[in-house]
């Protein structure tokens, strides 16, 4: 399983989320799932939806157990995680899952986006 985990501001809009996707996952495997926190899931939809992928949706306390290797002063101080986009790839690619691109922050800064590859994949 390869999974995009995304973190964003509420204003972001697609040009942004696909431009942290193709910016994290260049010479990548294409990804097989996008996963975003619960509460921003319907912001991911319509990414979801034209690459034909399932979305999943994260709990703020599944993602505050996740130990990212990129720390933001933003994402800590907003969801108590190093990075967002880092914790929920990792959380959705489930146990033993590693980062195979860290977090990638789109041109206009709205949106990040970080790959996770599932142990069992």
């Amino acid at each position: 399983m390869i999974v995009a985990g995304f973190g964003f501001r509420a204003g972001a809009g697609a040009a942004s989320l696909r431009a942290a996707l193709d910016g994290a996952g260049r010479g990548l495997p294409p990804v097989t799932l996008i996963a975003a926190p619960d509460d921003k899931l319907a912001l991911l939809a319509p990414l979801a939806e034209e690459l034909g992928v399932p979305l999943a949706g994260i709990a703020s306390d599944a993602l505050m157990a996740v130990a990212t290797p990129t720390r933001s002063a933003a994402s800590l101080a907003a969801r108590g995680v190093g990075s967002l986009c880092e914790a929920v790839a990792l959380a959705a690619a489930g146990p033993g899952a590693s980062l195979i691109a860290s977090r990638f922050i789109a041109p206009d800064r709205m949106a990040t986006c970080a790959i996770a590859r599932g142990a069992f994949s």
